[in-house]
């Protein structure tokens, strides 16, 4: 038995209730979605009906809430400089984990966004961990699960550090993670391509973030290079990151009973993507 949750960001087109089902469909053990439009900012409540079938083509899917990646709108800037458009953000956010709840699903993945220039990295992290702080005051039972970024633009989370610096001002730990996107890592300037490179990493990650935090993984190769700071996704062994490094992943004890999650560009090969992958496991 694989204690490996390998799914997809599966669609959620038609309605959330078709998640569960897309994800029987490309053989997954685990799976992200989006529970509204990611592209607006409001969307009509779920409705009890909804919840329901979501909650029944789930068992029906048989994968467990754990192992489920919800991602918030990519509108959201938790961090924003601007007061008035970061409150509307939080407003946004703490929808976003309302949802998550009425679904019963235990975290929510999010980009911690940006300083657009305006502000210091300091005073953005200050301003993150702010939002994330009234958000876990209104809503129970989420996890903020954090991700990683490739650090383009003002983009901010690139650096283990910052990450750390933002758990740092949470005031409850216990509801708040880290979803570690390869790609984005890789682009970042965190190298894996070797063993040894792979291990390196992950030591720095334990010794600044923890592996305590780490709720999820996006599995994704890289179309540019190491430290290239460009965030665009390829197929598993068709970028610069090549197909060894998920085989040091998929036989990663520190990996375990985590959804791990393909956003790779190709959705056509999902299924065998994730055959790939579980075919890995010595």
């Amino acid at each position: 038995m694989s204690n490996k949750f390998v799914g997809a960001h599966v669609s959620a087109s038609g309605g959330v209730f078709n998640a569960p089902l897309n994800a029987m469909k490309i053989g997954a053990k685990a799976f992200a979605l989006f529970t509204k439009n990611q592209k607006q900012w409001a969307a009509k409540p779920l409705d009890e009906e909804t919840i329901a079938l979501f909650k029944e083509n789930l068992v029906k899917s048989g994968i467990l809430p754990k192992h489920i990646l919800p991602h918030d709108s990519y509108l959201i800037i938790l961090g924003h400089p601007e007061e008035e458009k970061r409150q509307k953000s939080l407003d946004a956010f703490i929808d976003e984990l309302e949802r998550c709840s009425q679904l019963g699903l235990d975290r929510l993945n999010f980009h911690p966004g940006s300083h657009l220039k305006q502000i210091s990295e300091e005073e953005c992290i200050d301003r993150i961990a702010m939002s994330m702080n009234e958000a876990i005051r209104r809503v129970e039972g989420v996890n903020l699960t954090i991700e990683n970024t490739a650090g383009q633009g003002s983009n901010l989370g690139w650096r283990f550090e910052q990450i750390a610096a933002i758990i740092e001002r949470i005031e409850d730990k216990s509801r708040v993670g880290v979803c570690i996107d390869t790609c984005h890592m890789f682009t970042a300037g965190y190298d894996i391509r070797t063993i040894d490179a792979y291990e390196q990493t992950w030591l720095e990650f334990d010794r600044i973030i923890g592996f305590d935090y780490l709720k999820g993984m996006h599995i994704n190769d890289s179309k540019p290079d190491l430290g290239s700071h460009v965030d665009r996704h390829d197929s598993i062994g068709k970028g610069k990151i090549g197909v060894e490094p998920f085989r040091f992943l998929m036989n990663d004890s520190r990996m375990d009973d985590i959804p791990l999650v393909l956003e790779t560009i190709d959705e056509t090969i999902w299924a065998q993507e994730i055959e790939l992958l579980y075919s890995m496991q010595e």
